[in-house]
């Protein structure tokens, strides 16, 4: 049925041997979802999609929360021929306004509640159709839906068309939208499904979001691919999914969910004891949180390492030592080297460089922007990541640092110039600075240090600065600690040594 169409024929090619086995449980009310249901739903959606004006290659922008009907509109998308653009549900309409503006969506999907203030945001875009989506049978996604019927086949897609945008942050400040092509999606789920061994025996336990490549691309995509069922979670939970592991195989996580999993008496490793794979990234794993999850379980958790520019790069082996600390190995079909950053050349194993990699699972570039796109790739094709690393004599992987001036926290991509620039903007502020420092639940904190302006002493306290933040950014962006300072380390160019203030507030959140 989906012949032409290059991710969802391999979607049910791979996924569908049986149209009644169980695509999902919803956790929350114990509804059964078979894979039927889903595709025939996603077949309406394309229809439904079609006939509001969608055409192939144009954009559909979605701010949702987390649901099957989410979901539906994410295949449907694709299965129409169309991006498929999801948003971060904690995005001010600030912030979706720059996304509407810089992708221009033809369709943008919010829920019900956030309409109201949306929908001046998506005029201004220019945006043709705002549709709502919640799980409310007179949402204007689901009256859209139901009117039609299902049956579509589906609009011829090849291996490089899009399938998606993600945006991610660089290192202007300005939010890049990285193009996933069609062939980058199966390539990527592919070689994960093979490597991490997923069977259409497996229930894996979603409690990721699905505005993040981790949760959609790789969880999703992997588990369908193999015919895998969901126990889908509306967000993270750690009782109920110690309740759910003997029902479940697979737990795929960051390291947030382990730590506070290990916060719970009842994770014991005879509550693990059907588990097969507990996976963690998007974010460093302590290697602490490593030991002790082990200690606990009995389990040791596979950690990989991926962006959303490049799909999942190294995985720790399936069998084999899985080495805390480490991001594993290169993935079959992942050319993976670790270079001098002004030349390109690889240097020796045990030598930091930055990790660049080439695959079929890279991205085509970045959306609206050449000029960036050229200066992430060398002549060779492979991509430079930005992020340091060495390797091991037997070919393990270590990550050291980022050269891109980045925070992960939560697993969420944080770049400082944007809090700098607000925190900059309010009265009695000279400057200020913005990095992470370690913190046993979300991996990195997101920390700030300001310096008031010489001719005042009315700089605001870190209360007035977070209360000025908090309608203009994602909460996963604010600062978990504000100090006042004299004055930022600086080296002998003027620049700020932000290294400097990550030493001193090192052990803010972790005792040494």
């Amino acid at each position: 049925m989906y012949a032409d169409n290059h991710f969802l024929r391999f979607i049910r090619a791979e996924s569908l041997r049986d149209d009644a086995a169980i695509f999902a449980e919803i956790v929350s009310t114990g509804q059964i979802v078979t894979f039927a249901d889903l595709f025939a739903d996603v077949e309406r959606t394309a229809s439904a999609l079609i006939k509001a004006g969608l055409k192939p290659g144009d954009r559909v922008a979605a701010q949702t929360e987390k649901s099957i009907a989410s979901l539906q509109l994410y295949l449907g998308t694709i299965l129409a021929g169309a991006v498929y653009l999801p948003l971060n549900t904690a995005y001010t309409p600030g912030e979706v306004a720059y996304f509407l503006n810089d992708a221009a969506p033809v369709i943008f999907v919010c829920t019900p509640g956030a309409k109201a203030a949306l929908l001046e945001v998506a005029q201004d875009a220019s945006v043709a159709q705002v549709w709502t989506l919640s799980e409310e049978d007179d949402c204007d996604f689901a009256v859209a839906v139901r009117a039609e019927t299902p049956g579509f086949t589906g609009v011829p897609r090849a291996p490089d068309d899009l399938a998606g945008i993600f945006y991610t942050s660089g290192t202007t400040g300005r939010s890049k939208g990285a193009m996933i092509s069609h062939g980058a999606m199966v390539a990527n789920a592919a070689t994960l499904r093979d490597y991490w061994r997923f069977s259409s025996d497996d229930v894996l336990i979603h409690a990721l979001p699905i505005f993040h490549i981790h949760g959609l691309f790789v969880a999703i995509n992997v588990a369908m691919s193999a015919g895998a069922s969901l126990k889908f979670m509306s967000g993270f939970d750690a009782q109920k999914i110690i309740a759910l592991m003997p029902e479940a195989s697979v737990l795929m996580g960051v390291p947030t969910f382990y730590t506070r999993l290990l916060s719970e008496p009842d994770l014991t490793s005879d509550a693990a004891k059907n588990m097969r794979l507990f996976t963690s990234g998007s974010a460093p794993l302590l290697s602490e949180t490593h030991k002790q999850f082990r200690a606990r379980t009995g389990q040791v958790i596979l950690e990989r390492y991926g962006m959303t520019e490049t799909g999942i790069n190294t995985s720790n082996p399936y069998e084999g030592e899985r080495r805390a600390g480490t991001i594993g190995v290169p993935l079959p079909g992942i050319d993976l080297r670790i270079a001098d950053a002004d030349s390109g050349v690889e240097v020796a194993r045990g030598e930091k460089g930055i990790i660049e990699v080439r695959s079929t699972s890279l991205f085509n570039g970045y959306w609206n922007m050449p000029e960036k796109t050229a200066e992430e790739f060398r002549d060779d094709g492979f991509f430079i990541t930005g992020d340091i690393g060495f390797s091991e004599p037997d070919g393990y992987i270590t990550l050291v640092g980022r050269a891109k001036d980045m925070i992960i926290s939560g697993g969420f991509n944080v770049y400082p110039k944007e809090i700098e620039a607000l925190i900059d903007a309010l009265p009695g502020v000279k400057e200020s600075a913005v990095f992470g420092v370690p913190h046993p639940d979300f991996g990195e904190a997101v920390t700030c240090v300001v310096v008031s302006r010489d001719d005042t002493s009315d700089v605001p306290s870190p209360d007035e600065i977070m209360a000025a933040l908090r309608d203009e950014i994602a909460n996963f962006k604010q600062p978990k600690h504000i100090e006042i300072i004299e004055a930022l380390p600086r080296n002998a160019m003027g620049k700020v040594q932000k290294a400097v203030l990550q030493q001193r507030f090192e052990n803010l959140f972790v005792q040494p």
